[in-house]
């Protein structure tokens, strides 16, 4: 998976016949247990047009176990006959004991790493029973979660590998097709720090048109709160009312990631996706993607930490939906940053990780003809006066465009635009203000990028309105 840069790529063993997931660990009776944070009672009702298919509330008494209706222990090393070390060079035996998966008794899963006195580790994982989550045709696949990490930091984190994450339905008995089948992970975290990582493996290992062993990725830090300090809302959505078709990613709201199908070849993207996935919760200790980030299992890594999980719910919509929480194909807010990556259609254009600050991801190779759709833009009732684009360019000397706004079809005339040349690198980001056409209401915006030359003229970070 691709991080930020700067930071090293995550890299994975032979492979991964999982990635990790997450799941609660337990409140149970150990000198080392922690006190359980406070979560939400339920998880919220569906937004108008979705339908809920899965929820598990995690309600029971303090010290049970899970819902075996709903989810199925992945016990010991490896799957039978799969990759060992769940193919990742994890240490941890996964087990069913309520030592280490548990519910607290406030309506929270607790999945807790434990590590007994000859220093072996034992920690839990858990997938749905179910393998059918994914959207009709035409429509929308939610999938997310209510989660705290770890709350562990620093040195005494080393190793703690919390995930949320799904594998598709081939893989479940014969654990030897990854990544062609395909893996979602919702949310990944290593050693504590504020980060939330997203992540599609597909194609071939290693290599292929999805990077493996690293896959598809970005990352973020969790707002407001820290990921260990706070509960957050990870989630998917797998959008096939687009095209092409989308799976965006989000930390409480905020896409931070998006992969399409036009970045793979066809029959990857078909083969990793042309069936239902199974959800997975767990946390694993050690492995290749800690050791990527700072180093594994060490003397000063502290056990009994749980993820605490609130509600896991999947929700699916027949059509483009009107949901809250994500607005991918509407309720945009003009007047916030409306992140480039986040189109719901588009022409020529590639998506990329950005060193821009906030992290995340770009649109980038924008030449002339290429174009963006951002649909349900509302502007309100107060005229925007004021277009700002955050751009990057590395064009060669000689070489500019412009970038151009314009509302409900593409062939309608700009109603504002500004000049792009090189601003000293694709990385070296700067904020252009334009006038535009008083604009109210919602539209649909199209960002059109034309130019006088065929060469690649900017990259596009963030564009957002004022009055």
């Amino acid at each position: 998976m691709s991080d930020s840069p700067g930071i090293p790529r995550r890299r994975r063993s032979a492979r991964r016949a999982f990635v990790a997931a997450l799941g609660t660990a337990v409140l149970a009776v150990a000198a080392a247990t922690v006190a359980t944070p406070s979560a939400n009672a339920s998880a919220p009702a569906p937004p108008s047009g979705w339908s809920q298919v899965f929820l598990d509330d995690f309600n029971g008494a303090a010290g049970s176990g899970v819902n075996t209706s709903n989810w199925q222990y992945d016990t010991g090393t490896a799957y039978p006959g799969g990759p060992a070390n769940w193919g990742t060079g994890e240490v941890e035996t996964m087990t069913s004991s309520t030592n280490n998966v548990a519910l607290d008794g406030n309506g929270n899963l607790l999945i807790t790493p434990r590590r007994d006195a000859s220093g072996h580790w034992t920690s839990g994982r858990i997938e749905t029973t179910r393998t059918d989550f994914q959207p009709p045709a035409g429509g929308r696949l939610r999938v997310e979660a209510r989660l705290q990490m770890p709350n562990v930091t620093g040195t005494a984190a080393e190793g703690y590998w919390p995930a949320l994450w799904m594998l598709g339905a081939p893989y479940r008995g014969n654990y030897q097709n990854w990544p062609g089948v395909g893996e979602l992970d919702i949310m990944e975290n290593v050693q504590g720090l504020n980060k939330t990582w997203a992540t599609m493996h597909c194609g071939t290992n290693p290599g292929g048109p999805c990077n493996e062993t690293s896959g598809i990725g970005n990352s973020t830090a969790c707002p407001n709160t820290t990921c260990q300090s706070g509960f957050h809302t990870y989630s998917m959505e797998w959008d096939r009312s687009v095209s092409p078709e989308a799976i965006r990613f989000y930390v409480d709201g905020v896409n931070y990631h998006t992969v399409t199908a036009n970045q793979v070849d066809a029959t990857t993207w078909t083969n990793a996706t042309n069936h239902g996935f199974f959800v997975i919760l767990n946390v694993a200790m050690g492995g290749a993607f800690p050791d990527a980030l700072g180093g594994g299992l060490d003397n000063d890594t502290q056990p009994g930490h749980p993820m605490v999980v609130d509600y896991v719910q999947v929700l699916q919509s027949s059509g483009g939906g009107s949901g809250t929480t994500p607005p991918p194909s509407g309720n945009r807010d003009a007047y916030s940053a409306i992140q480039a990556e986040s189109y719901d259609s588009q022409s020529g254009v590639a998506t990329e990780t950005t060193s821009d600050t906030g992290g995340g991801q770009d649109i980038g190779s924008l030449a002339n003809g290429d174009w963006a759709l951002y649909k349900g833009v509302d502007f309100g009732s107060t005229a925007a006066k004021q277009f700002y684009g955050r751009v990057a360019s590395g064009a060669a000397s000689g070489v500019s465009g412009l970038v151009e706004v314009r509302l409900d079809s593409r062939s309608n005339a700009p109603i504002g635009s500004f000049a792009v040349a090189n601003t000293g690198g694709w990385q070296s980001w700067r904020t252009i203000p334009a006038n535009i056409t008083s604009v109210t209401g919602t539209h649909d915006v199209y960002l059109t990028f034309t130019s006088g030359q065929p060469g690649d003229f900017v990259n596009v970070n963030w564009f957002d309105f004022g009055h």
